[in-house]
């Protein structure tokens, strides 16, 4: 994976929440710029991928990690 220009930890929290803290942070980025999703919530690995395609950004995978999930998307 690319290295992220932006990590945020959504930890604790459920969706919508990690998506809509994504939305907000990739807002900040440049184009091409990768952000990092740290969520505990599983729905994250199914909500990404949607959320990316509707917005057009590229989503490059959501992966576990331990009891955490790490969702990597790069800014369209």
């Amino acid at each position: 994976m690319p290295s992220p220009a932006r990590t945020i930890d959504t930890s604790g929290r459920l969706c919508p929440f990690p998506i809509v803290e994504a939305a907000k942070a990739v807002k900040a980025l440049h184009r091409g710029a990768v952000l990092l999703v740290i969520a505990t919530d599983p729905g994250i690995a199914l909500d990404m991928p949607m959320w990316c395609k509707a917005t057009r950004n590229e989503h490059l995978g959501t992966f576990q990690d331990g009891r955490a999930w790490k969702s990597f998307v790069r800014k369209a």
